[in-house]
């Protein structure tokens, strides 16, 4: 394969580019609401997460909750994060088969 004729559809861009932002802010809001914990403070709204999770910070959030192991024994909120994972996957499968991997093929 030659990596000079790959061209990358604008498509992929945009969306990667709005994962890695919607990760980043996930992962910050999840760290805030473990720090609120701990410090009896006023918590994030669980539907908040899970709204950060459904707009693209899924893996964000994923990444916070095992190296900060926040929210990993409420099972109610895990049931709800896999179902986001799993509707993005479908997603994401589904953009791949009928658009392609918008790499110049």
């Amino acid at each position: 394969m030659d990596f000079d004729s790959i061209r990358i559809d604008p498509w992929w861009a945009a969306f990667f580019g709005w994962m890695c932002l919607a990760s980043v802010v996930a992962f910050i809001t999840h760290a805030w609401d473990k720090h609120c914990a701990r410090h009896d403070r006023s918590r994030v709204p669980e539907r908040r997460l899970h709204l950060l999770e459904a707009i693209g910070g899924w893996p964000g959030a994923v990444l916070a909750m095992m190296l900060l192991r926040h929210k990993v024994r409420k099972t109610s909120y895990l049931a709800v994060t896999a179902f986001i994972i799993v509707l993005w996957s479908v997603a994401i499968i589904w953009r791949f088969r009928s658009g392609g991997l918008g790499l110049g093929d």
